[in-house]
């Protein structure tokens, strides 16, 4: 029987890593594909990882490291980086769809974009995102993501394979980049946050990387799944609870105005120093906006059981 191959795109990245460390033991031929950073040590010299470097901006690059490849899992992107609204529409629709015309000539049977709630616009646990492609929502990531997945879907009905798109609520845990951050600012009293309560969707790492693999292993897996565990919390909440187990500084409660401040200020520092930005003002235009996704599908077809079903299950992982 045939060993199954997968490429993972951006898999320097954070939840690339995640992925591509979740997988490395498992009987499955891994292409990580990376641009300009490299990946973590503990994948390298394994006889069933092979690492290309690519550029999506020239599909030349691309077409070894999609040779003979089952399932492409597609992380890559920029997204600490000031002026989103200038390069997102490049690098999440442009760049998508070099790999997706790659992918289409070197017959990847299924390829599985990694997307997030937010797509649908605000949504809540009483009227959860249903994995509808009409929704409105107000920021540049999600615009440019939405439209990734309709690039995804239209390319499914032309040509033979199978699309997914794995909408992700906030993946938690120690090694996550966004809460990695959040936890340095509060140690140094730093942590700032809107009063207004906003609704999130959460997952642990553990159960992410364990949902993916199943989109990538099991048989029949075609759609928009949305990824979340089952509590109910606003980011207000979490963020206190966090800090409070880390005997961090409690976040501040601030306006709105102080934040973008902040935003504006880490924007122009990240254009003038050509330095990652840990905050724009579309990270906040995102984040104000409450987010919650039916995983009725996860639930039957992917992931019937949690490791951890709320984050108060796991905070062990912080």
């Amino acid at each position: 029987m045939k060993k199954l191959k997968v490429a993972i795109t951006g898999a320097a990245g954070n939840l690339g890593g995640l992925l591509a460390y979740s997988m490395k033991d498992r009987d499955v031929d891994l292409n990580l594909l990376i641009h300009k950073k490299a990946v973590a040590d503990e994948l390298l010299n394994k006889s069933n990882i092979t690492v290309f470097s690519i550029d999506l901006a020239d599909k030349s690059t691309l077409y070894e490291a999609l040779e003979k490849v089952d399932v492409v899992v597609h992380f890559a992107g920029v997204l600490f980086k000031a002026n989103p609204e200038k390069f997102l529409p490049v690098t999440n629709t442009i760049y998508f769809r070099n790999l997706l015309d790659v992918a289409v000539e070197q017959k990847v049977r299924r390829i599985i974009l990694i997307s997030f709630p937010h797509v649908e616009g605000e949504t809540t646990p009483d009227y959860p995102a249903k994995g509808k492609l009409d929704g409105n929502p107000e920021s540049m990531h999600a615009r440019t993501r939405l439209e990734e997945e309709k690039l995804l879907f239209r390319y499914e009905k032309e040509y033979d394979f199978e699309a997914v798109s794995l909408r992700v609520g906030m993946v938690y845990g120690k090694g996550i980049l966004m809460i990695d951050t959040g936890q340095w600012f509060a140690r140094h009293w730093l942590l700032g946050v809107w009063k207004q309560a906003t609704y999130i969707h959460l997952i642990s790492k553990d159960d992410f990387a364990d949902a993916v693999i199943a989109a990538i292993e099991k048989e029949n897996i075609q759609g928009i799944y949305h990824i979340g565990d089952e509590g109910i919390q606003t980011l207000q909440q979490f963020l206190d609870d966090i800090t409070l187990y880390k005997r961090n500084g409690k976040p501040w409660r601030m306006p709105v105005w102080m934040i973008m401040t902040a935003a504006r200020l880490f924007e122009g520092a990240s254009a003038l120093f050509n330095i990652q930005s840990p905050l724009t003002v579309d990270f906040i235009k995102i984040g104000m906006v409450s987010y919650y996704g039916d995983t009725f599908r996860m639930r039957n077809e992917l992931l019937p059981q949690l490791k951890y079903r709320t984050y108060k299950d796991g905070m062990e992982l912080f």
